[in-house]
């Protein structure tokens, strides 16, 4: 592989600045945060609207690697490693991972579409895996840094590869044809998500189908729009449910016992195969995976007997509490080794604990010998710092050897026979195994119980809404987050834990306690305490917390502790009140403030601060320009009397949208990061990051004039089929959102909730709605979202999200 990679790096436009012409390449990064990175690897330095990777190179450097492709060596890089010198490093990155392409000659499958790529492609790979060795792009790598770092995983040994192509807006694709050239195409379901990237639907198709222009082949559901628009020489493979021009006539498909029968006619015979789904989204992604089967001439007892053991696909890892104080990382249904590159650098990411345990199957398909396997399998184990290593399957168990601290059983059950004797405490685990080896058990086992509804945040979804307001800061601009309150009803430590993979600057919490858990838990973050009780400075000291200092006798208060304590510049934060009239020094107070802070060494002022009262409110423009004008006055009255030049900060996440001439040296992101904004066009550049689910409990009839709840506050006028579930006012649920105010979502319809909220159910009309019990529900996320739920309680989003009750387990997870 080696070789490959040094003709591709060759073929792109560089120069070359460095002390060793004789590199030793077999391995491409771009994350300077992963352990995984070494003497052998090669770094592109990326650079984003929000963060430039040419920053971490010295830093990288020391830890061994010495190949990068920038486009400007750091002054203090100099001499020190290897360097390709390019315009831009994401096209070099990409037209690298195009050299790397060409020099492999098997099928390619490329997908594209609005919805179903995914599940296509792992369907694809179960169905075709036993007749291929088969890459694939790892969980949804599909855009325009994941399709270069998914291609470039190829290997001699795979001979069929299946990538997905995703883009969301004009000119994307034609790169990623580029770099995937497929030789089959599959345009899956054309949706409405991305919709605002492109001027019509028209237009989203003609980008989408360029992914197509040297393929054989190209495989759709038969549609008006993409007939007139494919190129008329291209030889296509269609099918439809309405015209029996297509290719493939799809004329029933009936749901029967948790299945759908399928009844299709194809070169004028007629055939039946049933699938384990009854959605309609299954249903045409089967018929996907259908068409390639018959494309690539599998005979009809084949295909049925495989279509049949289809399965749901998990596209996320999951982050679960478990017994005895571990964290689980839940990616129990796959094992190639990308998605295992993949998924140790988000045990890295989201780790609890200082041991790090990994539970692994035998791994398939990686298209290298079990020896050249696992030994590359070792060597990330050793450089993630594994503390132990639990094998599961007949192959790994055999190369036990190559791992230190490990044990390993010949298959799930005999694990699940001696789980007793492994002592799982105080650890993080990552359990990812082969979707044969049944890991979900294992999951069970290690899992905390607690009851069916949860809290599941999506933790790409922070990463967006972090780099959208990051955006509109200027370079120079640190960002302080804040994870106050349970990180606003989502999870402190978790987001805390991303933050700092994401390499933010400061976070801030409301009281010390907060901030203790954090730092006792490893977060290294400075963290600002915003509302320090005199009695919690001791505890604040000793945890190297950072206090919010407001008023002259909370100042001495701290001072007398420091000078107890033979501090030396200690950091301190000083707030000023503006205009908020909550907390801080005001301009009375100012010159005494300078008197007792002038010539004290216990403390240094790590920043000045002040909070706005109306930033999220324009009619109120002059007042919120009023603040930030005394602010200026005051900070830099303090900055010149004490000659110091600290941190300024002033906005919070609305003031950074509304008043971006007043970023200062710090922004403060607050709500905006859980995807919330009170600016309707900016909400829609948001991502939701929490999604409050339960389960139906029970499902009864009711007919008219029978009542539902205490004080029989819904009465039917008909009769009714009445869904209880198990979530009330005790899990943060308002019993004003009750009595028809409120609803949830249930198979993506509405069930109003009717009579009162109980304290742990709440009952929803369900009667025209096909449901069973044990259905998910939707109590909050896209529909309804927090802000609709705040809006019809006349409260506001924070109320909402910092309501949830601890006792609903937290569920976290990365598409």
């Amino acid at each position: 592989m080696s070789q490959k990679i040094l003709k591709s790096i060759q073929n792109i436009p560089a120069t070359f600045i460095g002390n060793n012409a004789n590199l030793a390449i077999d391995a491409i990064a771009i994350d300077s945060r992963s352990l995984q990175n070494g003497p052998q690897t090669l770094f592109f330095a990326l650079v984003g609207a929000n963060n430039d990777a040419h920053q971490y190179i010295k830093d990288l450097i020391a830890t061994g690697v010495q190949n990068f492709v920038v486009t400007h060596i750091p002054e203090e890089c100099e001499g020190k490693a290897n360097f390709f010198v390019v315009e831009n490093t994401l096209t070099a990155l990409q037209q690298f991972a195009a050299n790397y392409r060409s020099l492999f000659d098997f099928p390619i499958i490329g997908l594209t579409g609005s919805n179903g790529k995914t599940i296509v492609k792992e369907w694809l790979n179960f169905l075709l895996s036993p007749d291929y060795n088969i890459i694939r792009s790892p969980k949804s790598y599909n855009s325009q840094i994941g399709v270069p770092l998914s291609i470039i995983a190829i290997n001699e040994q795979h001979n069929l590869g299946i990538f997905e192509a995703g883009i969301s807006t004009h000119s994307e694709m034609e790169k990623l044809q580029k770099i995937i050239k497929p030789t089959i195409g599959i345009l899956t379901n054309i949706g409405s998500a991305h919709d605002e990237g492109f001027i019509s639907l028209e237009n989203k198709i003609r980008e989408k189908i360029t992914l197509f222009d040297d393929s054989e082949v190209v495989i759709y559901q038969k549609n008006e729009m993409v007939d007139a628009i494919i190129f008329p020489k291209t030889n296509v493979f269609t099918w439809s449910f309405d015209s029996q021009e297509a290719d493939v006539f799809v004329y029933n498909a009936a749901i029967k016992n948790d299945s759908s029968t399928i009844q299709y006619r194809y070169k004028g015979d007629s055939f039946e195969l049933i699938i384990p789904f009854q959605d309609k989204a299954s249903v045409e992604n089967a018929i996907s995976c259908l068409m390639v089967l018959l494309y690539f001439k599998y005979d009809e007892k084949t295909i049925q007997n495989r279509m049949e053991l289809l399965y749901p696909v998990e596209m996320r890892l999951k982050v679960k509490n478990g017994i005895n104080n571990c964290s689980i990382i839940d990616d129990s249904y796959s094992s190639d080794f990308q998605s295992l590159k993949i998924a140790l650098d988000f045990l890295e990411s989201q780790k609890q604990y200082k041991k790090k345990t990994v539970i692994l199957s035998d791994i398939f398909q990686s298209g290298l010998s079990n020896d050249e396997l696992y030994a590359k399998v070792s060597q990330l184990i050793i450089s993630n710092k594994i503390d132990r290593v639990i094998g599961i399957g007949e192959t790994i168990s055999a190369f036990e050897k190559k791992f230190a601290n490990c044990i390993t059983y010949k298959n799930t059950a005999e694990f699940i026979s001696k789980f007793d004797d492994l002592n799982f405490a105080n650890e993080t685990i990552l359990i990812k195994g082969a979707r044969t080896f049944q890991f979900e058990e294992i999951v069970s086992l290690l899992e905390e119980k607690t009851h069916e509804t949860v809290l599941e945040i999506n933790l790409n979804a922070i990463s967006h809404n972090l780099n959208f307001f990051k955006s509109k800061l200027k370079p120079n601009v640190k960002i302080m987050v804040m994870v106050k309150a349970f990180g606003y009803g989502n999870g402190g430590f978790e987001i805390a834990k991303l933050l700092e993979h994401h390499k933010v600057d400061y976070l801030g919490v409301a009281f010390a306690d907060e901030g203790i858990s954090l730092k006792s838990a490893g977060i290294h973050l400075p963290i600002m305490v915003l509302n320090p009780e005199t009695t919690s400075f001791s505890a604040i000291i000793q945890h190297q917390l950072e206090p919010e200092i407001y008023s002259l006798k909370g100042l001495h208060a701290f001072l007398k502790i420091a000078e107890q304590k033979n501090l030396n510049h200690f950091p301190i934060h000083i707030k000023l009140d503006t205009g908020m009239h909550r907390l801080g020094f005001e301009n009375n107070t100012i010159d005494d403030l300078i008197a007792t802070l002038k010539g004290n060494q216990t403390v240094k002022v790590k920043s000045i601060l002040s909070h706005m009262a109306t930033s999220d409110d324009l009619e109120f423009k002059d007042f919120a320009l009023s603040q930030i004008d005394l602010f200026e006055k005051l900070s830099s009255k303090l900055m010149s009397e004490l000659q110091i030049k600290p941190l300024r900060h002033i906005l919070n996440t609305s003031g950074i949208s509304n008043y971006p001439d007043s970023q200062y040296d710090m922004a403060r992101l607050g709500i905006g990061l859980y995807g919330v904004s009170n600016d309707a066009e900016e909400q829609k550049q948001l991502e939701n990051v929490g999604t409050l689910k339960s389960v139906i409990s029970q499902i009864r009839s009711i007919a008219a004039g029978e009542s539902v709840g205490y004080g029989r506050r819904f009465i039917a006028e008909k009769p009714t089929k009445i869904a209880t579930i198990p979530i009330g006012y005790a899990d943060g649920i308002s019993r004003a959102w009750g009595n028809g105010l409120g609803f949830v979502t249930i198979k993506k319809s509405k069930a109003s909730i009717v009579g009162s909220i109980c304290m742990d159910m709440l009952m929803v009309d369900v009667t025209d709605i096909e449901c069973a019990e044990g259905d998910q529900v939707i109590i909050f996320g896209e529909s309804p979202t927090v802000n609709y739920m705040a809006q019809k309680l006349n409260t506001i989003p924070y109320e909402i999200l910092t309501s949830i009750s601890q006792r609903v387990k937290r569920v976290f997870y990365r598409e």
